[in-house]
């Protein structure tokens, strides 16, 4: 592999500046400068909760059949989340993670390891995946696709990459209608919660102001990365366009966006310290009745383009 970059946890004003007009390096200084605490930030764990989660997500994608993979490659693995818990769930032997954030992989790998994985950790851009033709059985990836610039590119060597008949889970990308209702609740809630926290016995709830405008920074840097929103129909295209057969895409989450955006911007704008066990409960059981609310009832008369999550899933031509 060589040697690989060295990460970066703090990005500069200049940095972020001219990260600007240079998505990849955006990519790299924000997952770097996230990679600490990016399990924390996104309640990310790697037990029953977020194993339930990641194989529910590729089950509803590609089903149960042909587990376990011999080998998977994660592409925007981040800490590896999706990775490790699908492969704590048993769907592959051997992984790959991959992310273009030296920080990233490094936690990944980390993680990895303390879950007693089979998971090696490669510097990687999307775009020019370093792996032989023909050489993995699957590639997966959560919330990855909305930051690659050339995504035609990108499925292309997904495509070349596969062995014959190999397969390709995609979950956790935002829709262009979900995206536009997600960003305007977090904004406003983020502008609440930092001006009330400002008032007399509520100044307890708040994060010091150097932390607040850090996370401000990074929520400048954060977007800059965010490139794509996705129609289902365009996204199923691109798939099909690179070559790839038995290509469909499924959405989730209307309701439980429309919730779960303002949980995650008031835990990110107060201290966690404040947030006890009662919290985590309530967001959780809140979420899992309004994603089950979704499922059984929004998708019989809600156009699919209107909910937040996007889901893609095909496999290479034999």
């Amino acid at each position: 592999m060589g040697a690989e970059p060295t990460p970066n946890p703090h990005a500069t004003e200049a940095e972020v500046q001219a990260a600007y007009s240079d998505p990849k390096l955006a990519n790299v200084l924000y997952h770097d400068w996230e990679a600490g605490t990016y399990d924390e930030k996104w309640s990310i764990s790697y037990d029953e909760r977020c194993i339930d989660y990641a194989t529910g997500r590729f089950k509803a994608v590609a089903g149960d059949e042909g587990w376990p993979y011999e080998t998977v490659m994660e592409l925007g693995s981040g800490t590896g989340f999706f990775l490790l818990n699908l492969m704590q769930g048993g769907l592959a032997k051997k992984g790959y993670a991959t992310d273009l954030s030296p920080g990233m992989v490094e936690v990944a790998v980390r993680n990895a390891k303390s879950l007693g994985l089979d998971v090696e950790g490669r510097v990687a851009d999307a775009e020019r995946i370093p792996f032989d033709d023909n050489s993995v059985d699957l590639v997966v990836g959560h919330a990855v696709l909305h930051h690659i610039p050339d995504l035609p590119a990108a499925f292309a060597e997904i495509n070349r990459v596969l062995k014959p008949g190999g397969r390709f889970v995609f979950a956790g990308e935002p829709t262009r209608i979900g995206d536009t209702y997600a960003r305007k609740l977090g904004q406003a809630t983020w502008w609440l919660t930092t001006n009330i926290t400002k008032l007399g016995p509520l100044r307890a709830w708040r994060r010091p102001q150097g932390e607040l405008d850090e996370s401000s920074r990074a929520a400048a840097l954060e977007a800059v990365v965010d490139i794509h929103t996705f129609d289902p129909s365009e996204l199923e295209g691109i798939a099909r366009d690179a070559g790839l057969v038995d290509v469909r895409a499924s959405t989730e989450e209307f309701t439980a966006a429309l919730l779960g955006w303002p949980v995650r911007t008031f835990e990110a704008a107060v201290p966690r310290e404040k947030l006890g066990f009662g919290w985590a409960l309530f967001a959780m059981k809140s979420w899992q009745r309004l994603s089950w609310l979704d499922e059984k009832v929004m998708k019989k008369f809600v156009p699919r383009e209107f909910f937040y999550n996007v889901m893609i899933g095909g496999r290479k031509a034999l």
